[in-house]
């Protein structure tokens, strides 16, 4: 009799975890649809931070303003691809020649370097919360697939730049234009884009309109590897 109940309700956690998991693939691959033809009303990462300055009593203005792909900067675009991901448009999500580079300097040694595709990061920003736990990254996986299927290129790259974080409460490419410089993101010069490029890593603890020796050194490596690049011209392959 004990086995019996015990085996039914195996049975029903069984199925409600299958339902659960059926119901989230739906969903997940349904918004990330929408999003293919919508612009995303925010970011986890926003949200993340409007709850973070609730708990910390100290408020957050979070500036944003979506712009449309012809509308961004080609220097911001170029600039990003050359300092996050010069692979973006050949791989699928996934830079595995970066990853095994990143895996044998760590056996090296060296600090676990992260090798994160434009492509995860927009997954990450987009869906997810921030943090290193095995969880996310098994959903920023998914995540990432379902926009390299859904989306093109350009409209990963176009949400990226509309949801990337410049600074705090600073999110997408024309509130950051506008906060560093009081320019549009249609406008920015090539030494604008690479500064900008350049903070990415920190945005909350370095500035692109008052650089500091290492801003300033990795944005003239950004400029170059732009130039090595093609220029602009190199956009056509997305």
């Amino acid at each position: 009799m004990l086995n019996r109940a015990l085996r039914r309700s195996l049975g029903l956690i069984w199925r409600l975890i299958w339902r659960g998991a059926l119901v989230f693939i739906v969903l997940s691959i349904a918004l990330v649809m929408l999003f293919r033809f919508v612009p995303p009303p925010g970011s986890m990462v926003m949200v993340e931070r409007k709850v973070q300055s609730w708990i910390n009593s100290e408020p957050i203005d979070i500036q944003r303003q979506w712009r449309s792909w012809d509308s961004l900067s080609s220097n911001a675009k170029l600039a990003v691809i050359a300092a996050e991901d010069q692979r973006f448009p050949e791989h699928r999500g996934f830079d595995l020649v970066e990853m095994r580079r990143a895996w044998e300097a760590s056996r090296d040694g060296a600090r676990l370097r992260g090798a994160s595709t434009l492509s995860q990061q927009t997954a990450k920003n987009v869906f997810l919360w921030s943090g290193r736990s095995w969880a996310r990254k098994g959903l920023e996986a998914w995540f990432t697939l379902l926009i390299e299927v859904l989306w093109d290129k350009q409209r990963i790259l176009e949400v990226y730049l509309n949801v990337a974080e410049w600074d705090t409460g600073v999110f997408g490419l024309e509130a950051a234009a506008d906060h560093y410089f009081g320019a549009s993101g249609s406008a920015l010069t090539e030494r604008q884009a690479s500064l900008l490029a350049a903070i990415l890593p920190s945005p909350r603890t370095r500035s692109a309109s008052r650089p500091d020796a290492q801003v300033e050194r990795r944005s003239q490596w950004i400029r170059q590897q732009m130039r090595n690049l093609g220029g602009v011209r190199y956009l056509e392959r997305l």
